[in-house]
């Protein structure tokens, strides 16, 4: 189901708390897959009337980007979820994983992992680039900050998606 844009002026569902304002969070490495995966998925999406959030479209300049960011997530009403071999490098990513999996877990919303060129085991039990990406993290991250990245990690592998290999 599609909701009405916001320029529209049209009410789109409404919840208890918040009335979604995107039908789609899209959540990736930008330097891994913006101009291709990334961007050939919310192509698609825009074709079939999904109203996407896409950070490089809907930040406004001047506005801090992480509580834009958050509350893009939590007024989505579902989250899609590009892990890469890099994902798990970015501070940034990590951060938006644990506001959608908490988004998920409190208020229900749909979360769909998309496993692109890294197999959904190794995000699981974080090994290989992602165990080295978390040691990196460790030099410079509060004990608490790791914990919670590894537990939204870990959350999201149990969940279905879609293994998708690199191609070329």
């Amino acid at each position: 189901m599609a909701l009405a844009r916001p320029d529209t002026g049209a009410p789109g569902p409404s919840s208890p708390s918040t009335s979604p304002k995107y039908d789609v969070f899209l959540s990736f490495r930008g330097e891994d897959v913006r101009y291709g995966f990334a961007a050939h998925l919310c192509s698609a999406l825009d074709r079939q009337g999904i109203y996407t959030f896409r950070d490089d479209e809907h930040l406004e300049r001047g506005e801090l980007i992480s509580d834009q960011l958050r509350q893009a997530i939590v007024q989505s009403e579902i989250a899609i979820v590009v892990l890469t071999e890099n994902y798990f490098s970015s501070r940034w990513c990590l951060e938006e994983l644990v506001t959608i999996v908490d988004s998920r877990d409190d208020r229900g919303q749909i979360v769909v992992p998309v496993f692109y060129g890294i197999d959904p085991s190794d995000v699981r039990h974080q090994r290989r680039s992602i165990a080295a990406a978390f040691e990196e993290h460790e030099a410079r991250c509060s004990v608490d900050t790791i914990r919670r990245w590894r537990e939204a990690s870990t959350k999201i592998s149990y969940l279905r998606g879609w293994v998708a290999e690199i191609v070329g």
